[in-house]
């Protein structure tokens, strides 16, 4: 019986010490709430200098609310389109917006996936190739200025995003 014990704590044991010899645990970068409050500040000072008041949304890798501002005089259905906006970028891992090979003036059709939507203005936020969260911006004039406040937001931090 004790050369049992000791047969099954050995393989415990060597299973436990081959596993961590054979790789390590990866390295990932976080968005941290400073960054994250940063880019929604300058999404919507982006925003604000055009004159237009939106809603900005900036979530983590897990999709999760990291930072929201709503602008005085944002429409409240610019709450909830940025959130689908987030939505997609992390269920994508690229800008929210009509799928790739729409032809020019074609209406853009209805989001296949629930919780999501084919208007452009969530833009990844990556570390290199890895997607650490996501910035959607809601209520300017057009999906293409809600994402060109969002990127301009980006460029703003893009020395902490390294």
């Amino acid at each position: 019986m004790k050369f049992t014990k000791f047969l099954a704590l050995a393989a415990v044991t060597a299973g436990f010490s081959g596993a961590s010899m054979a790789q390590e645990l990866p390295s990932i970068k976080v968005l941290t709430v400073d960054v994250a409050q940063t880019i929604a500040h300058e999404a919507m000072m982006a925003c604000r200098a055009n004159g237009y008041k939106v809603s900005v949304l900036v979530v983590d890798a897990g999709n999760v609310q990291k930072a929201f501002l709503r602008d005085d005089g944002a429409g409240m259905g610019t709450v909830e389109v940025a959130r689908l906006k987030a939505n997609t970028v992390m269920a994508n891992g690229r800008p929210s917006g009509p799928p790739a090979g729409l032809p020019a003036g074609a209406p853009n059709p209805p989001s296949a996936v629930p919780g999501t939507v084919t208007f452009p203005g969530g833009v990844p936020i990556k570390v290199n190739d890895q997607l650490i969260g996501a910035v959607a911006v809601s209520g300017a004039p057009g999906g293409d200025k809600d994402a060109a406040c969002a990127n301009a937001a980006l460029a703003k931090v893009a020395d902490r995003l390294k």
